[in-house]
Order: structure tokens, then sequence, then C-alpha cells
């Protein structure tokens, strides 16, 4: 069994073939989805698809879309959160997407602000975060060590080092590995890959972005979580069945998932 431990399955890209797309992927091995919120507007996409049985979901605010951000939104994050934490459907697993991206200078300040927010109310409520972290490991790392955040979580589309990633594996969170260790320009993150421990990582697409080598330019799919599957598996020297079998527990377990749900005890759909 695979989990696409990220993907967008909200954004209009998936708007004329959603349940197709969803299919594709199932027919394929991946039982499980994992969908992060990005902006307060499309939060009731993401909590409509957490209705389904076969998927999780996280609400928060992306560092990406800053200008969709208003005063507000995080109140309204609270609110989203309490009512939806206890419920059995849709349930809200954790905070996120938020997190740092340094490629935009001129909203760094309010970044952090905005991050760091959404951080404490982490904190306060015990819950794991899902964080896009581009050219900010180090500085991220530092402020998740200061605030000791109780459940960890997943740093998200992960391209540092193995110094990097064990940085984040110190603090209780696991690393996302998805389209960007199949590239063979990305030397530094592959022996990352090779360095984590068989609990330290998931696997993820981010569908509709992060392409894999061979697919830049399409639409990414949760479906092609099993080709992240099958790099990773070279990479560690290990079989596909070995990181299948290892890449969803423990770390899915910071995300709400438990033993009945993955055994499909609640799914409707085989």
């Amino acid at each position: 069994m695979l989990i696409d431990a990220h993907c967008h399955l909200d954004f209009p890209d998936f708007d004329a073939d959603r349940e197709a797309v969803i299919e594709r992927a199932r027919a394929a091995g991946v039982a499980q989805f994992i969908v992060p919120g990005t902006t307060r507007r499309r939060w009731p996409g993401v909590l409509a698809l957490g209705v389904r049985d076969d998927v999780s979901v996280c609400l928060g605010l992306h560092p990406y879309f800053m200008e969709e951000h208003a005063e507000g939104d995080i109140e309204a994050l609270a609110q989203a959160l309490g009512d939806h934490l206890d419920a059995v459907a849709p349930r809200v697993v954790g905070i996120g997407e938020c997190g740092i991206d340094a490629r935009f200078g001129d909203t760094l300040d309010a970044q952090w602000r905005l991050f760091d927010a959404q951080l404490r109310i982490a904190k306060a409520r015990k819950l794991p975060v899902v964080i896009h972290c581009v050219r900010a490991n180090d500085p991220v790392a530092k402020r998740l060590r200061q605030l000791d955040l109780p459940a960890g979580g997943l740093v998200h589309a992960f391209a540092g080092s193995p110094q990097q990633a064990g940085k984040f594996l110190d603090l209780g969170f696991v690393v996302g590995l998805g389209g960007a260790v199949t590239f063979d320009r990305a030397r530094r993150l592959q022996r990352a890959v090779q360095s984590l421990p068989d609990d330290g990582y998931v696997l993820e697409t981010d569908s509709p972005d992060m392409p894999l080598a061979g697919h830049q330019g399409e639409r990414n799919e949760p479906v092609r979580v099993v080709e992240v599957c099958r790099a990773v598996a070279e990479l560690r020297g290990q079989s596909r069945e070995k990181v299948a079998a290892h890449a969803p527990p423990p770390p899915v377990a910071c995300f709400g998932y438990d033993a009945a749900r993955l055994s499909g005890s609640r799914r409707s759909t085989g």
C-alpha cells in the first residue's frame, strides 16, 4: 500500500477529471491521500475532499500566496480547526501547508509572521504541521527548535543535505520525498535519501506540481508516487515493497491515521 502524503487534489487542475485521477492512483496501489490547504478561499474544497474515506486533510496558509491572505485569516484558521478536529469527516489532521519560501524576499518578513502564527496554533492544539521550506532549511529548523512543537510533522518537498535532514528528524519531523529525487542532477538530495532511517520519510507527489524526470511540463498526479517509490528504492538499495512498507507508518501516524482507517474499515470503495 502506498500513500501520497502531499497532493493538491482540490486545485482546479483536477476539476475536469478528479475522480478519474484518484481511481488511476488507487488502481496502481495508492490507497490514501493527504490534501493540504493553501488559502482560506480554498479550504472549502479541501474539506469537501476530506469527506472521502481515503483522504485526510490539513488547513493552512501557504507562503507562495501571500497576496491572497488577509487580516483575520489566522483567526479563521483557529476557528476552522476547532470545528473539524473532532469530526469524523471531514477531520482536519494537521496545519499546513505553511512555511517559508525565501525566493520571495519582498514578502519574507510577512511570511515569517504568518508562519510563526500557524506554528503557535500547532503548539497550542498539539497538531503536526506540513511545512513548505524553500532555501530556508536552517532558519526554519532553528525556529522549530525554539518552539519545541509537541507533534512534529512533515517537511514537504525536502531538497536539502543529509545534515539538514538529520536536524529535522531530531526535531520529530519526517521529510517528504517527491519528484526531485528522480533527477540526476539532485546529487545532494539523493545522498540525503540514502542517509535517512526507514521511518524518516514519506512519499509524495505535490500534484499537480513537482513533476518527475521525464514528465516535465506535464500535470503531476498521485499515481506517480509509484515512480517516486521506485526511485527511492533504487537509491536506498531496497526493494520497492520494503520502501512502500516503511514509508507510511510510523510517519503517517502524525497525520491522524489510525489502524482502522489504514486497514480500510471506514473505506466505502475497494
